[in-house]
């Protein structure tokens, strides 16, 4: 077959351009320390790269998250610590004041303005804000959730913060719920909370189903149970009288409920012990004794649920941490370049490029000037 002169240039043309093509990607790949630069590289690992990239952000937003969390628990729990000191102190001085021979009625006056004063603090400790949110106030956050009477404003609304992707903790208490003694049962057990809203969608499609069996009269009682006339039943024989409205709103109907009757209100504790302190009343004092130590297991209740939801964050920022570690090693192992690979290969690479130009010259020195001599 006659190889023609044109088919060597072309030849020589193509190799060059191979060549250099080569150097310049091996280059590249050596000034960005990147073998994936483009999903034109390699497509399947682009793939993974974008997918391994786009878990980690999440996991980088979730850690945000968690931190906030575990801010606001924290401070929940230093608020139910001094909160704790407070019923102690309170259950001290009913002590010293019930079986002291020296107790009189003076000194049991000025005990009563101690007891006063921590009962103010319990107010302030019930409506604390971390940032610009109340945290004992529910789903209502920029709202003092406690008068002064003791008046609960707020609801029984739990925040879900986001943990995972398909995970969410609640990462307040309601206040009903510490200092109204709202969901504990008989045996000092904490009821869980009805299921919340973690999603828009969600919230939305609770608030018109609320709606819809308001319109239809039926307040909200489950499918199917016809509650168009409503049965008062009465309560326990044990069950405190709800009639003093540091215990509840008659307005918004927050008494607590037969089933919640064990539940302790702080404030009415201690108010009960404050007016036995004036009174000079011996007996109440005594009583007061037993309430104080069914508001202290409260409140200790609530911080031992505090603190297993701590224990759940610190567990999900381990995970988390180890989840960016392996996404992280995943977008290194398909996109980072091996360095001491390439410049092998730049090495190479130069060598057969000088090496075509050197064969490419003498196969193409004939010009169209030796032709005409």
């Amino acid at each position: 077959m006659r190889v023609a002169d044109k088919m060597n240039f072309e030849q020589v043309n193509t190799n060059l351009r191979k060549n250099r093509s080569s150097l310049s990607e091996l280059q590249n790949q050596a000034a960005t320390q990147k073998r994936v630069t483009k999903p034109s590289d390699d497509p399947i690992a682009a793939q993974r790269v974008l997918g391994a990239r786009i878990d980690l952000t999440g996991a980088e937003q979730f850690d945000k998250s968690l931190n906030y969390a575990k801010s606001f628990l924290d401070f929940t729990d230093q608020s139910l610590g001094e909160l704790t000191d407070i019923l102690v102190r309170a259950k001290e001085l009913a002590i010293s004041q019930a079986n002291d021979a020296s107790a009189s009625s003076q000194s049991r006056r000025i005990t009563a303005r101690e007891i006063s004063q921590g009962y103010d603090q319990m107010v302030q400790i019930g409506n604390r804000k971390l940032g610009e949110r109340f945290i004992f106030g529910g789903f209502k956050t920029q709202a003092a959730p406690f008068t002064n009477a003791g008046i609960y404003s707020g609801d029984d609304g739990e925040m879900q913060i986001q943990i995972d992707k398909q995970a969410f903790l609640p990462m307040n208490i309601p206040g009903a719920k510490v200092f109204l003694g709202e969901g504990h049962g008989a045996l000092g057990v904490t009821k869980g909370t009805p299921e919340q809203a973690n999603t828009i969608e969600k919230f939305i499609e609770d608030e018109k189903r609320t709606a819809r069996r308001e319109r239809q009269g039926k307040g909200t009682a489950p499918t199917g149970v016809d509650n168009s006339e409503t049965v008062k039943t009465r309560g326990p024989a044990s069950t405190k009288d709800f009639t003093n409205p540091g215990q509840f709103d008659p307005a918004k109907n927050t008494a607590l409920r037969p089933d919640q009757a064990e539940g302790e209100n702080l404030f009415s504790t201690i108010e009960k012990l404050y007016v036995s302190l004036n009174t000079n009343d011996k007996t109440g004092i005594q009583n007061a004794i037993e309430d104080l130590d069914r508001a202290v297991s409260q409140v200790v209740m609530a911080r031992a649920q505090v603190g297993a939801r701590s224990m759940a964050l610190n567990s999900a920022r381990t995970s988390l941490g180890k989840s960016k570690v392996d996404h992280a090693a995943i977008i290194s192992e398909l996109e980072d370049v091996d360095v001491f690979k390439t410049v092998s290969d730049i090495n190479k690479t130069e060598t057969t490029l000088k090496a075509t130009l050197q064969t490419s010259g003498k196969l193409i020195q004939p010009s169209l000037l030796d032709f005409l001599r």
